[in-house]
């Protein structure tokens, strides 16, 4: 291990974190430059988390002064799992120096600032916070930084570091392949720095784009803006306890839908289409947009969605909930987005929906988006491999000497790929159900004793959707976890796993799991 490189480039990450944090200081003066004075403690607590972020990353540039070599397959596994958790701890502060309250009588401890922290960063958008709208709760600064954080995440604060950073070589590759969720296409590899600064670019300016359509219908510039990050970073952070269903908006609604099956799509084909090959730059912007449907997985991921909608909406109307089909198809099509795209905004309680909707939901959590989107799950292109791979396996059982190679859209896939895919669906399978139990162990009943119609099923059932509602990076889950509800009923312990799942979960698990490996850090 390059521990001198490592050290550089996590202090470099860490000046990169406490910087963007100025970016909150402005909001703590909403009236004419007067603060309140939970308002300035918010400021001084910023200020003050930016000081010592500052600190740490000086620190470790100093240490890391003399560093040679480039990022090798080791060291980038080691600068993203630490990176991240390190980012994770001084997005923390903020929420701890401000003396943001997560209920009226509880201050946050420092592993629910840490939750609160990673859940942005991981765009995950689960939250112990109660009370959004109360200005005593949590200063209107400290909020902005918390939506901020989702925008961070979202893209990949690596690939940021990529993109900004000039001297990195084939140690820019390196790192956006642990980072960027889903292989990265080949015509990106070559040139990774520019893929990385045109992706951003990508997303700066869908960003400025959604954030101009939310202050035409409506929004104030700092709703637009924090409601901008979540849905970009498909993470779900609101301003509001009722999520977007706080403004009863149609076009809202519409909108953000959109931009959620936009963050939901691969951000190579936007690459590939906008300045990713010479070819494509001389074509007509139309026909450049329709090579987007002939990406195998897009189209999986639209027929998904299309169809998930259709049979929820048509329950809905089955069940009675909504009598228009209108308004059935309108919650139905926000909130099957929403959830696939692991995004986890509301526009309705859908924990009130009934056990086949809710079911329905729970699958889709684990589809999630594409790969390279800003998205969550298991991403839809491993699916399609998945299923490949399980008609090849059948079908060799009576055919054993026939040998078909695995392809996607054409193209034969590497080998090694078939296996792993299979690790990767094996691996989720048991975080999960360990995940799972461990959880319903540790959490005393207290959250379900609450009422008379919560029995030990519904803890079974919840514990399962908060383990899938953070390992697949979505926030919201079922029952005492429904978007009309939170987190900070968990214990300190659940908290800190659930914590370590939306990290494993953005990082695509290896990222984290080979921290805890000591053969990785004792041997070259």
């Amino acid at each position: 291990m390059n521990w001198s490189l490592l050290s550089k480039l996590l202090g470099m990450l860490s000046l990169l974190v406490g910087g963007t944090m100025a970016l909150s200081l402005p909001w703590a003066f909403p009236q004419l430059g007067v603060a309140t004075e939970f308002e300035t403690k918010g400021f001084l607590g910023i200020l003050a988390a930016m000081v010592i972020s500052l600190a740490v990353g000086g620190l470790f540039s100093w240490l890391g002064k003399n560093s040679q070599g480039t990022v090798l397959h080791k060291e980038a596994l080691a600068i993203v799992g630490l990176g991240w958790l390190l980012a994770g701890l001084l997005g923390a502060l903020p929420f701890l120096f401000s003396g943001t309250m997560r209920t009226h009588d509880t201050p946050m401890t420092l592993i629910d600032a840490f939750f609160e922290s990673v859940s942005g960063f991981t765009t995950t958008g689960a939250s112990v916070l109660t009370e959004l709208e109360d200005p005593q709760m949590i200063p209107k600064c400290v909020l902005f930084w918390r939506c901020f954080t989702h925008w961070l995440g979202g893209m990949g604060i690596i690939v940021l570091f990529v993109a900004l950073l000039g001297h990195l070589g084939g140690g820019g590759k390196a790192l956006m392949q642990r980072e960027v969720p889903g292989p990265l296409n080949d015509t990106v590899k070559p040139r990774v720095r520019e893929a990385a600064t045109v992706m951003w670019e990508i997303y700066v300016g869908l960003s400025l784009l959604l954030t101009t359509l939310f202050l035409l219908c409506g929004m104030s510039i700092f709703d637009a803006l924090c409601h901008t990050f979540g849905t970009m970073a498909t993470g779900g952070f609101s301003t509001y306890n009722k999520s977007i269903g706080h403004f009863n908006s149609v076009s809202i609604e519409l909108i953000t839908t959109l931009f959620m099956v936009i963050a939901g799509t691969n951000f190579s084909l936007f690459y590939l289409m906008i300045g990713g090959q010479p070819s494509s730059r001389k074509s007509h912007w139309f026909s450049r947009l329709a090579s987007l449907p002939q990406d195998p997985e897009w189209r999986v991921y639209i027929s998904i969605l299309l169809l998930a909608t259709l049979v929820l909406a048509g329950n809905l109307l089955t069940r009675g909930v909504y009598d228009s089909v209108a308004t059935a198809f309108r919650h139905a099509s926000f909130i099957t987005v929403s959830i696939m795209t692991t995004t986890g905004f509301g526009s309705e309680d859908f924990s009130q929906w009934g056990e086949f909707a809710k079911g329905l939901l729970l699958l889709l959590m684990f589809v999630g988006g594409c790969a390279g989107s800003t998205g969550g799950g298991l991403k839809v292109v491993r699916f399609i491999l998945f299923f490949k791979v399980m008609f090849m396996e059948i079908e060799q059982s009576f055919r054993p000497k026939v040998v078909r190679s695995l392809r996607l859209g054409g193209e034969n896939l590497p080998a090694s790929l078939r296996h792993d895919v299979v690790v990767y669906f094996s691996l989720v399978l048991f975080i999960f159900i360990s995940s799972w139990m461990t959880l319903n162990v540790i959490e005393p009943d207290t959250q379900w004793a609450v009422s008379q119609t919560h029995t030990e099923a519904e803890k079974l059932i919840d514990c399962a959707s908060a383990v899938a509602a953070t390992l697949n990076n979505i926030g919201p889950g079922l029952g005492v976890l429904g978007p009309a509800s939170n987190f900070s009923g968990f214990s300190q312990q659940g908290k800190l796993l659930l914590t370590l799942l939306m990290l494993l979960g953005r990082l695509e698990l290896f990222a984290v799991l080979v921290l805890f490996f000591p053969s990785f850090w004792r041997y070259q």
